[in-house]
């Protein structure tokens, strides 16, 4: 169906050009003839009153005059003159030398004409000689009429025209060599511009990975290593906590895997459904308290009306300073508070325990969790001293819209 329907588009666009090809090769020929009866008919009527004017003169004038005619009907028969511009110069410079020998002279024309023989010929040579071939011969129409100082004028006027050329020539190359040195360094600009974007889209990406992995991946090895601890130390014990936490280690490893397995084909994954960041968040603090032990005292709302990356956002924050205080705080009670307000929203967890020097602080956690907030327009604030507990405070700028 395709081929076919791909043959008969085929087909049917060759027929309109075909068709309009014919249409233009028959208004071409009409289109020429209407051109050289319309210069024709301003020819004559050019040249009727001078030929009128020598009608009766048996000198040179007469002569030229006719000579004049004849180079005026040539050029109007000839229909390919603009294609073969040489041609149409050549000419042009012996009708100067013609009209510079009628009663009158006509040196002046020859100021007129000069520009033609630059704008119609390729080559700075070319314009010289044919442009010098005219002054000739207007000088030499001007001394048959035996008006020397015509031929001075048509002589001058080359000359300065020639000048003018040659500078016209060189700003004409001047420019289009710094248009053609722009052109190159604006495509190496570009090319370095895109192999810029290049790296940076790589460097991002391998950010981005970092930061899922540490978030969940490496969040999971390290429960997993803190709870194998633990159940080794009581095995003997206390076997029932131990059991619990051997299970708490089998529900994370599979997590774990689950996430690597996201991570690998690329696929955006937080375990969050829309809408779903609460009932996760209430989850993920039990669980907390499950396999530390320690108190989680915490105040969420029946939901947050927020897109789907702010929730994320929210659960990556709550996972990474749950697992600052699992690793580092030595806490025995957690704060967890979670408001929504106009404007914003605010996630603050609070420990009560050794605390830390923040401006000391090189952990990776805390860099991601600002890097990841200042992509939404959010603020992480993060207040600790040594042993007075930790405060991390994310702000969710809203603007009122969900």
């Amino acid at each position: 169906m395709t081929d076919g329907m791909g043959t008969r588009m085929t087909d049917g666009t060759g027929t309109r050009m075909a068709e309009r090809a014919a249409d233009g090769a028959a208004e071409r020929p009409a289109l020429t003839a209407l051109r050289r009866w319309y210069t024709a008919a301003w020819l004559l009527l050019g040249l009727i009153p001078s030929v009128i004017a020598v009608g009766n003169d048996s000198g040179p004038a007469k002569w030229a005059s006719l000579v004049l005619v004849a180079l005026a009907l040539a050029y109007t028969a000839t229909h390919r003159a603009l294609i073969h511009p040489t041609g149409y110069l050549v000419a042009l410079a012996a009708g100067l030398g013609v009209m510079a020998a009628l009663p009158g002279g006509g040196a002046a024309l020859l100021v007129v004409a000069l520009p033609q023989f630059w704008f119609q010929t390729r080559g700075r040579r070319a314009a010289v000689l044919l442009s010098g071939c005219a002054a000739a011969a207007t000088a030499a129409g001007s001394l048959l009429r035996d008006s020397p100082g015509n031929a001075v004028a048509a002589l001058t006027g080359y000359a300065v025209s020639v000048l003018a050329g040659v500078l016209l020539h060189r700003l004409v190359a001047d420019s289009e060599a710094r248009a053609t040195a722009l052109a190159a360094e604006l495509s190496l600009t570009q090319e370095q511009l895109a192999d810029a974007h290049r790296r940076q889209g790589a460097a991002d990406e391998r950010e981005r990975m970092a930061r899922e992995i540490h978030d969940t991946l490496a969040q999971g090895f390290a429960s997993i290593i803190v709870l194998a601890e633990a159940a080794r130390t009581g095995l003997a014990g206390d076997p029932e906590r131990t059991a619990r936490q051997l299970r708490s280690i089998e529900r994370t490893a599979r997590e774990n895997f689950a996430e690597a397995r996201v991570l690998v084909g690329s696929a955006p994954h937080s375990g969050l459904t829309p809408g779903s960041v609460v009932p996760t968040l209430r989850r993920t603090l039990e669980r907390f308290a499950q396999d530390t032990g320690v108190t989680v005292d915490a105040e969420l709302p029946e939901d947050v009306d927020c897109d789907q990356q702010t929730r994320i956002a929210l659960l990556r924050c709550t996972q990474e300073s749950l697992a600052n205080v699992r690793k580092h705080a030595d806490a025995s009670t957690v704060g967890v508070v979670l408001a929504q307000y106009p404007h914003a929203i605010e996630l603050e967890i609070t420990d009560d325990g050794r605390g830390f020097a923040v401006e000391e602080s090189r952990g990776f956690g805390l860099d991601g969790m600002r890097k990841r907030l200042a992509e939404l327009d959010g603020e992480l604030t993060v207040t600790s001293s040594v042993g007075d507990g930790t405060r991390v405070l994310a702000t969710f700028h809203t603007n009122g819209q969900a």
